[in-house]
């Protein structure tokens, strides 16, 4: 659903812009959540630190996969924008068959790397088995996130954010019923969770493609679309390759902390996974502020009103602060209580350990606040640079911690590595921002009847704690002015010039 955003109050307007992508986070979390409660509560504390186990490696392959799809779609929003219908198609072709052989690869590699890589980092004896059994089903069924990833971004790329919010809802519930039996009743372990979350995804893939071909001509492919080119196809891995690598250092970091993990043994593990959890629903408060920010941004950008931008980042930036104190107090008063949602009793140190790291992290939720907002600031602006040099910062801080605080300090070394790759990022993401607002000050304010309308891609990734976020790649009729006129009709020429 559309929305604009260069009018009203700006606060107000990034608020309620913020609702929808909230929802969709939060469905998003509520995938590991129910595996995480079902697979704990039935199977108990080693099955849910083995589940916990695998999280750093999928992460790592899919999460590279997942950000080469949502690349793959900013071609296709690109040529929606500019009004070329069989560029359009031509992109989903091109987007499609790369990520069918993305999908191919990984299914048949890595479920033979899934117990030599948990090996290498160190995973438990005890937990080996569970977790390879959940990382092979999970790779098995790769295909099926990814497709997923991919439908759902070219749904959003040509303005509809709505329907692939209301499949992802159907299948979460799909999801929460599967898990319950596969792992309940019908007794199939962490493998029954695993394939419980890809047969969700499948059906989210299907009630797509029925979609697609229902209710959006545009995308309803011919035989001539699929005559792609080499051009076609270079042009989606130049998107997506940096989209995907992007994921990969994210990841990297979490290799770090999930050997220290390992090496403090079941608990720890367990732990982890279960803090992460809770952590995972306030930080897609945050996350989906932040993606709100970079589209008030985008929009107010290209609309001329630089007044605006600094207004509503100001505002966004305390209405964060303040949304994060709220959060860290909800979390370091109630989080033991979170946590036995997930374990139950008799797991004293599992609960004392998760409570100590959601003390941690909501003493510090402030810093991730304003690392979502005003990288998506600067995201929104176009800047590309400063938002990977924090990915990498993130990288370095996570790592380090892991490795030397959590020599020194255990368990509470390793729940640090977050905090501080928030404020590692934060501390360059400031002066980053500071310097664009003072470029923002010395740029005209349009004039009302000097904006026309017109749709543009904002991919974005700004992942903090190991989570993407959902929307990678949105378009919104974004206000420009009357130049961007010859800019659009520039991209049409360019996009037919391709076909050969």
């Amino acid at each position: 659903m559309s929305r604009n955003l260069t009018t009203g109050s700006p606060w107000r307007v990034i608020l309620a812009f913020s609702v929808p992508l909230l929802i969709g986070n939060v469905v998003q979390q509520m995938y590991h959540i129910v595996d995480a409660v079902v697979v704990g509560r039935w199977l108990g504390v080693d099955a849910l630190a083995a589940v916990g186990a695998t999280g750093s490696m999928l992460f790592l392959l899919i999460g590279f996969a997942w950000g080469l799809t949502s690349g793959f779609a900013i071609p296709t929003a690109q040529a929606f924008g500019a009004g070329d219908h069989a560029a359009v198609r031509r992109s989903v072709a091109a987007g499609a068959t790369l990520t069918a052989i993305t999908s191919v690869a990984l299914t048949v590699v890595a479920p033979f790397l899934s117990r030599p890589l948990l090996q290498l980092l160190q995973t438990p004896p005890e937990l080996l088995d569970d977790a390879t059994m959940f990382a092979v089903v999970s790779f098995l069924g790769a295909g099926a996130t990814m497709f997923f990833n991919y439908l759902a971004a070219i749904i959003r790329a040509i303005g509809d954010s709505r329907t692939p919010l209301i499949f992802l809802t159907v299948a979460c519930v799909f999801n929460v019923v599967l898990v319950v039996l596969m792992v309940g009743p019908l007794g199939w372990g962490v493998g029954g969770a695993a394939l419980a979350t890809v047969v969700s995804q499948a059906l989210s893939v299907v009630l797509c493609l029925d979609y697609i071909r229902r209710r959006i001509p545009v995308l309803r492919m011919r035989r001539s679309d699929w005559r792609i080119t080499r051009a076609d196809l270079a042009l989606h891995l130049r998107l997506g390759l940096p989209m995907g690598f992007q994921a990969s250092i994210i990841a990297i970091g979490t290799l770090a902390v999930q050997v220290r993990l390992n090496e403090l043994g079941a608990d720890a593990v367990a732990a982890y996974t279960t803090a992460s959890r809770v952590d995972g629903i306030a930080v897609a408060l945050l996350q989906s502020l932040g993606l709100a920010v970079s589209m008030f941004v985008a929009q107010n950008y290209g609309g001329g009103r630089p007044d605006r931008i600094r207004q509503g980042v100001a505002q966004a930036t305390w209405m964060a602060v303040i949304g994060a104190v709220a959060l860290g107090v909800v979390l370091i008063t109630s989080g033991a209580s979170l946590v036995r949602l997930f374990v139950g009793d008799g797991s004293d140190e599992v609960v004392s350990l998760a409570a100590l790291m959601l003390i941690i992290n909501g003493a510090t939720y402030s810093a991730l606040g304003v690392l979502f907002v005003l990288r998506g600031a600067l995201q929104g602006l176009g800047h590309t640079l400063v938002p990977t040099i924090t990915g990498i910062v993130e990288l370095f801080m996570r790592a380090g911690a892991a490795v030397v605080l959590g020599a020194l300090l255990g368990f509470a070394g390793v729940a640090w590595s977050n905090p501080l790759a928030w404020l590692g990022a934060t501390v360059i993401l400031i002066p980053a921002y500071l310097r664009a607002r003072r470029e923002l000050a010395g740029m005209p304010v349009a004039r009302a009847d000097h904006i026309t309308a017109a749709t543009t891609p904002v991919p974005v990734v700004g992942p903090a704690s190991g989570s993407m976020v959902v929307d990678a790649v949105v378009t919104q009729p974004v206000p420009v002015v009357p130049v961007a006129r010859r800019r659009r009709r520039a991209l049409v020429s360019a996009l037919r010039r391709g076909r050969g």
